[in-house]
């Protein structure tokens, strides 16, 4: 009885532990919520609360002032982050299997050369260089997409997780008469589902938060990526608060700069965390599957 009860203990203890850590996550990401609807001035003087203490849309209304550029790049994130995305699972995939095979002559040279681009790289200026006057790939939406496809990391986490499956299955599959694509894409692949999932999840939502690249290589507002567009009307927003501040603009009109940096957040984030749902069961697993082996 004595054990049933510490163990019982053991239990509630554990639950609460993990309930306080739910809360831990979910009442920020509700503040945030609640400060994206409050009024600059309540906000002012209340401070951030759970529920708004004066209802107001005006830091949406500011971030979708201009909804045709929002949604343009809207559009422009999706597509760039969903293809760039699928090849870049794709060729990590196919690229891990040979890295994996024992039998490979060509393994250790290959790992060395991947290993060595995850230590080293070029720099900005080069690759800015190579970016815009060899491959010419500025203001087109392949530079959002073909930079970057191969993580060297991600390569490797692949290649770990392909060595945990059984030799023999593969093995069988040969002397079945199947080829090594055959076995890459029909046996291997499907096997680490999990992995893939788990790192193209992780790449996506790189992708998504990209900001950078369209600071460095876009000059045409159809091709802005949404981090970087929400970035540009944060920044002109600061400006109107510093005018209305030093006296240029009517006085007493408050601009909803801290309401609008979390309107911006939600509008941001909305998406990736719709998706999120969809490959959390592969997450968890994913990522402890590639780690087992080195």
């Amino acid at each position: 009885m004595k054990k049933k009860k510490t163990k019982i203990r053991g239990q509630v203890a554990l639950h609460i532990l993990f309930l306080l850590m739910t809360i831990a996550y979910i009442v920020p990401f509700l503040l945030m919520i609640s400060v994206s609807f409050t009024d600059e001035t309540a906000l002012i003087v209340n401070g951030y609360k759970l529920i708004p203490s004066k209802f107001s849309t005006e830091a949406y209304e500011m971030v979708f002032n201009d909804p045709t550029q929002i949604l343009n790049s809207y559009r422009t994130t999706i597509i760039f982050s969903a293809i760039s995305t699928f090849l870049a699972v794709l060729i990590m995939g196919v690229m891990a299997y040979p890295m994996s095979r024992p039998g490979y002559r060509h393994n250790r040279f290959i790992s060395l050369y991947v290993l060595f681009t995850m230590l080293f790289s070029a720099g900005m200026v080069p690759s800015y260089l190579l970016i815009v006057k060899y491959l010419h790939l500025n203001n087109t939406m392949w530079v959002y997409i073909l930079p970057g496809l191969v993580s060297a990391y991600n390569l490797i986490v692949i290649r770990t997780n392909y060595k945990s499956l059984p030799s023999e299955l593969i093995e069988a599959a040969k002397i079945d008469g199947a080829g090594e694509l055959y076995i890459c894409f029909k046996i291997v692949m499907p096997l680490s589902k999990p992995v893939l999932a788990s790192i193209g999840f992780l790449f996506l939502v790189g992708k998504w938060n990209n900001w950078m690249t369209s600071m460095l290589y876009i000059t045409k507002p159809s091709l802005y990526s949404l981090q970087y567009l929400l970035q540009k009307i944060l920044q002109e927003a600061e400006f109107l608060k510093q005018m209305a501040q030093s006296g240029i603009l009517e006085a007493g009109e408050v601009f909803p700069t801290e309401s609008y940096r979390y309107a911006m957040a939600l509008v941001a984030a909305g998406p990736v965390l719709c998706v999120f749902p969809f490959f959390q069961k592969y997450f968890a697993k994913g990522l402890t599957l590639g780690g087992v082996k080195g």
